[in-house]
């Protein structure tokens, strides 16, 4: 077949620019990428159509041809997504590259997004999060934390940031299934309003605060942060900007704004681009995450949410990376995933189990490397006098 001979000059092309240790398999032939005794990751090619991701190579494609199940690999994750990464990033070539959105934020398009990621199920979630299923990066203090410890960290962290003392209201922006919420209440004493737009989140969350006993503290909400009309406090916004849009980070941060309290503080944990000049990730990683995982998601940089947050009328009082926090998270769910993979199989199908494996090691793979980061920014009103600041961070570590 012609498309024998396609792969073979495709390979010889790698080998020559970018060798690495794995071996392409389709109809009892076989090419190596390089010299080695054992592979480290072995693709096996199932259809033909498998040719037109190969030879035009990108991290969407190869995403999607392993979804399709138009070709398998074997081989460690870590050495799986290298591989992938170096295949993309080397598919400049215009001889092979030859051969091979905006999205509108609304109530409903938001609503459906949520719907469509975390509505998946929480018998899926609960085989590979911790115990409490708190889904957004830990906070390992030594780097010797388990999972569950790490994200309990994350959460005291956040909440000691925001300053908490009883009798406070806090308002928790995309709640989940509830983890902040619960230790605010039981650790400091404040009532809580958490909200969320997935209907499994609020009804888990409703009814794991029945089983508390915390109704007379905490109240779940199926409600849009845009129908909110109550003021607070103190705000968390964990994992929730990412959803909101570029574009609708300003209005997003000046309706925190309106409904802090004068002398409230708030608090923003979210994903961003290294790159200043790209608001998508490299090699067609967006893309993949776009189709398959966070339909309507975008990623602002750092900078981008500094200055939203000061065109909402909030002034930054605190930056804090957790770049290695996050890469380390993922790395145990991902762990986690592949432990219990035949349930996952079984509890969502082939097609989801594969989307869920790529989505998890490769995020990994970028937040190791630099690719994307994440950030806590603490702030308050704009304005506020300065003695109302604090001389140093001291009060954020206090045990």
């Amino acid at each position: 077949m012609a498309w024998h001979s396609d792969i073979e000059q495709w390979a010889n092309h790698i080998r020559q620019r970018n060798p690495f240790a794995a071996r392409l398999v389709w109809d009892g032939r076989q090419v190596d990428f390089g010299a080695f005794e054992t592979p480290l990751v072995t693709m096996y090619v199932r259809e033909a159509s498998a040719l037109r991701y190969l030879l035009s190579p990108s991290l969407d494609g190869l995403g999607e041809a392993y979804v399709r199940g138009v070709f398998d690999v074997e081989g460690a994750l870590d050495d799986v997504i290298d591989l992938a990464y170096a295949l993309s990033g080397g598919g400049e070539n215009k001889r092979f590259k030859a051969i091979a959105g905006y999205f509108r934020h609304s109530r409903k398009a938001d609503r459906q997004a949520i719907q469509y990621h975390y509505d998946v199920s929480d018998a899926f979630y609960a085989l590979w999060l911790d115990p409490e299923m708190v889904y957004s990066c830990a906070y390992f203090e030594t780097g010797l934390e388990s999972l569950e410890e790490a994200q309990l960290k994350k959460i005291d962290h956040i909440l000691t940031k925001l300053k908490l003392a009883p009798g406070q209201s806090l308002l928790d922006i995309g709640c989940g299934w509830g983890g902040l919420v619960m230790r605010a209440a039981q650790r400091f004493g404040v009532r809580c309003l958490g909200i969320t737009l997935s209907r499994n989140q609020y009804e888990a969350a409703t009814r794991k605060v029945r089983a508390a006993g915390l109704q007379d503290r905490i109240e779940i909400r199926l409600q849009d942060y845009r129908d909110v009309n109550e003021q607070f406090d103190r705000i968390a916004s964990v994992g929730m900007c990412e959803h909101v849009g570029i574009k609708g980070l300003p209005a997003y941060f000046r309706r925190i704004n309106d409904m802090l309290y004068d002398d409230g503080m708030a608090l923003n944990h979210g994903i961003t681009m290294v790159n200043a000049d790209s608001r998508e990730a490299p090699f067609g990683a967006g893309r993949f995450m776009e189709k398959y995982v966070f339909p309507g998601g975008e990623l602002p940089h750092v900078g981008e949410v500094l200055r939203t947050m000061q065109q909402g009328g909030l002034e930054v009082l605190d930056v804090e990376s957790l770049r290695r926090h996050y890469a380390k998270t993922l790395a145990a769910w991902s762990r986690n995933f592949e432990t219990n993979s035949e349930a996952i199989r079984l509890e969502v199908g082939e097609e989801k189990f594969r989307i869920w494996r790529v989505y998890l090691s490769g995020c990994a793979y970028a937040f190791r490397h630099d690719v994307v980061s994440i950030y806590q920014v603490l702030c308050h009103k704009a304005g506020r006098d300065a003695d109302s600041l604090d001389w140093s961070r001291r009060y954020m570590y206090a045990k």
